[in-house]
C-alpha cells in the first residue's frame, strides 16, 4: 500500500469511546454500534464547536500493539475548549510524524481491506493515535477514507 509521511498538528477531538480488541469476536460489531449511536442519538450534531464536518475513527490506549486492548473514539475534530459531559469525551491527537493512506470504496470494506493490509506491514508504527478521517459523508459506495497511523 502506498502512503506519504507526514507531519501533523494537534488535533482536538470530541465523541464517544468504547475499548475492545482485535481478538476480541464481536470487535467489528462493537464498532458499528458505537457510529450507530454516534449518529443515530444525535451526539454528532450535538457536538460544540465542530471544526468540520468529517468524522473519525481513533484508535488509542492501545495495551500491546495489535494484539492487547485499546479505545476506539468516534468523534470529530474540534476548535476550543470543549467540556466533557456523560455523553461527550475529550482527546487530544498529538503533534507528530503519521504515515497517510488515501482509500476510496465502499466504507465497510475499504475501513476492514484497510485494516488487515496494514496489520501486515511492516511499518515503524508508534501505537500512539492511529484515526481514519471520513472526508464526505453520505455515499458509504464511494467514500474517500484518509487513514493517518502514528510513527516513531
Amino acid at each position: 500500500m502506498e502512503y506519504e509521511v507526514v507531519q501533523l498538528k494537534e488535533k482536538k477531538l470530541a465523541g464517544i469511546r468504547i475499548r475492545t480488541s482485535n481478538d476480541d469476536p464481536k470487535m467489528s460489531r462493537q464498532i458499528g454500534k458505537a457510529w450507530e449511536r454516534f449518529f443515530g442519538e444525535g451526539i454528532f450534531q450535538g457536538i460544540p464547536n465542530k471544526k468540520n464536518e468529517k468524522t473519525i475513527g481513533l484508535y488509542t490506549n492501545y495495551e500491546d500493539g495489535v494484539k492487547g486492548k485499546y479505545d476506539v473514539m468516534i468523534c470529530c475534530e474540534v476548535e476550543g475548549n470543549i467540556i466533557p459531559s456523560d455523553k461527550i469525551e475529550t482527546q487530544i491527537i498529538p503533534a507528530g510524524k503519521y504515515a497517510e493512506f488515501i482509500v476510496r470504496g465502499h466504507v465497510q470494506k475499504a475501513v476492514q481491506e484497510f485494516w488487515m493490509k496494514l496489520w501486515a506491514m511492516d511499518l515503524d508504527r508508534k501505537y500512539g493515535c492511529d484515526f481514519e478521517e471520513y472526508q464526505a459523508e453520505g455515499d458509504m459506495e464511494n467514500a474517500e477514507i484518509h487513514f493517518f497511523i502514528s510513527l516513531n
